[in-house]
């Protein structure tokens, strides 16, 4: 097995304004006790593919509402990998909870971006059958993958990164 990547946290700075940008009312202190608890993506088992990010606070969402989590999270990976995020399989057969971009691509050059790589999740519970998706601070919520990607032989890209969604089409 290559070990290829390391999850961080990122700076309170940063997960302090992902929260305020989601929720402008919360405290600097609510916030803080966010940020100490927030644990890193795992694998729960040896055969496991998948990291679980856990959701750093609790949520409710109805069939049709959505939600964005700071996950406080940022990952380091070797060039030619990828972190691609999922919603956990048991959330999206029981729920319909979708990733609003279908799947999270996260780049290795994303780690050195101004806002630290820090990776962001939009969800929304899809549900056709009114069942309201109820998740306790510290749930999985999601999962990613590290994958090794190939280019093409004329590839010439020589952009370099400094941000999150479109950042790179700028």
């Amino acid at each position: 097995m290559k070990r290829i990547a390391q999850f961080f946290k990122v700076s309170f700075k940063q997960f302090e304004m992902g929260m305020k940008d989601i929720f402008p009312t919360m405290s600097e202190k609510e916030i803080e006790e966010l940020y100490m608890d927030i644990k890193l993506p795992k694998r729960a088992t040896t055969g496991s593919a998948g990291y679980d990010f856990c959701t750093p606070f609790g949520f409710t969402l109805k069939p049709g509402e959505t939600i964005k989590i700071p996950t406080g999270i940022r990952a380091k990976m070797e060039e030619n990998w990828v972190l691609k995020l999922y919603p956990r399989s048991g959330l999206g057969f029981k729920f319909r909870l979708q990733l609003n971009n279908t799947v999270g691509i996260i780049d290795s050059d994303y780690f050195n971006s101004d806002n630290e790589g820090h990776i962001f999740a939009k969800i929304t519970n899809d549900s056709n059958e009114d069942k309201v998706l109820s998740l306790e601070k510290g749930a999985g919520f999601m999962q990613g993958i590290f994958l090794e990607y190939g280019i093409t032989v004329d590839d010439d890209a020589d952009g370099i990164r400094n941000g999150g969604f479109g950042s790179t089409s700028k």
